[in-house]
C-alpha cells in the first residue's frame, strides 16, 4: 500500500533520510519507531505529501504522492503538532473538511459525537490538548480515510479515551481495511495495537518485520549453569547480565534454536523469554550511545 524506496531528503547539508526504505501492507498496523531525530516526522512528511524527496520514490498504491491531489484525498493525518484555524469551532472545522475530503460521512460525524463528548460551539483553541486531540480525531475518522497516519496520536488523552481511540481505529481496519501507520515513543501501547514494525535510525531503515517474526527472532534467556559449564559457542549473544548465580543473555536467534543450543549443555535451569517491543528497540540498535549511562553528580 505504501512503499519507500531509497528516499533520500537533505536540508541545509543535514541528511534527514538516507535511503530510507518502508513497506506497509494494506489493511495493517504499522508502528515507525526509532529515537528522537531519526527521520520519523521527515518521512510522515512526505507521505503527506508535505516533503518532496531528494530522490528516490515515495507511492501510495502506486502513484506518487506530492502533488497528487486524487492520493492526498485518500489520506488523513493527526500531526504531533495540531493545527485548527485560529477561531474555528468544531461544526466549523468539520464543514471545512466536508468541502475537501470526498469521503467526508457526514452521519458517521454525528454517531462520533457519543465517543468525543465535547462542546461543537466552543472555540478549539480554548480546549485543552487532550480534548484538541480527541477533535482531530472525530474529524479525521470522519473523512473515511483510506489511509491514516499518525504522529504520536494518544499524546495527552486520558486512559479511557486512549483505549477509545484505540478501539474505533482497529474497528475501521477490520471492517474497511484502513491503513494505519502509526509513529510512537510509546512501544508498550504500540506493542498492543500493531501487526508490522519498522525501526529506523539515522534516516535509514534498520529493521522492517512482522511484529510477531520479530520478537520471534530475539530472545531473553536466563539460566543457572555448573561451575564446570559453559554457554554454546555458537549462540549469538547480544548482552549479557548476572544476578548471584542466575545469568541473564540476550540472544538473536529462533526460539526453537536458542532452546535446542540450552538444552544441549543441560544448564541446572534455563527459561526462555519472549521480548516486549521496546526491549527488541534498545537491543536491537545496540551500540555504546544507547546504553543507559551513571551518571555521577
Amino acid at each position: 500500500m505504501i512503499n519507500v524506496s531509497n528516499v533520500v531528503k537533505r536540508f541545509d547539508g543535514f541528511t534527514a533520510l538516507d535511503g530510507l526504505n518502508l513497506n506497509v501492507p494494506q489493511g495493517s498496523i504499522y508502528g515507525l519507531v526509532g529515537p528522537n531525530g531519526s527521520g520519523k516526522t521527515t518521512i510522515i512528511r512526505h507521505l503527506t505529501g508535505m516533503y518532496r524527496q531528494d530522490s528516490g520514490e515515495i507511492t501510495i498504491a502506486g502513484e506518487p504522492v506530492y502533488e497528487n491531489p486524487s492520493v492526498k484525498a485518500k489520506i488523513a493525518c493527526i500531526p504531533d503538532e495540531l493545527y485548527f484555524f485560529p477561531s474555528a469551532n468544531i461544526r466549523e472545522m468539520k464543514n471545512y473538511y466536508a468541502g475537501i475530503y470526498p469521503k467526508f460521512d457526514t452521519d458517521r460525524f454525528e454517531k462520533l459525537h457519543e465517543a468525543f463528548p465535547l462542546d461543537e460551539k466552543r472555540q478549539i483553541r480554548r480546549f485543552s490538548k487532550g480534548m484538541q486531540k480527541q477533535a482531530a480525531f472525530w474529524l479525521a475518522l470522519s473523512m473515511r480515510p483510506e489511509i491514516l497516519i499518525l504522529d504520536e496520536p494518544v499524546d495527552g488523552l486520558d486512559p479511557v479515551m486512549r483505549r477509545q481511540v484505540w478501539s474505533l481505529m482497529m474497528s475501521d481496519v477490520a471492517e474497511n481495511g484502513t491503513t494505519v501507520l502509526v509513529s510512537s515513543h510509546n512501544l508498550r501501547e504500540l506493542e498492543d495495537v500493531c501487526d508490522h514494525v519498522g525501526i529506523i535510525h539515522h534516516g535509514r531503515t534498520l529493521i522492517e518485520r512482522s511484529l510477531s517474526e520479530l520478537q520471534g527472532n530475539i530472545a531473553k534467556v536466563q539460566f543457572v549453569l555448573d561451575e564446570d559449564q559453559s554457554l554454546p559457542g555458537n549462540l549469538n549473544v547480544l548482552h549479557e547480565s548476572r544476578v548471584g548465580k542466575v545469568r541473564t543473555i540476550i540472544v538473536r536467534g529462533k526460539f526453537e534454536d536458542v532452546d535446542a543450543k540450552m538444552a544441549s549443555i543441560s544448564p541446572l535451569f534455563y527459561d526462555i523469554i519472549p521480548l516486549t517491543l521496546e526491549e527488541v528497540f534498545i537491543y536491537e540498535l545496540g551500540g555504546e550511545e544507547y546504553e543507559f549511562k551513571d551518571i555521577l553528580f
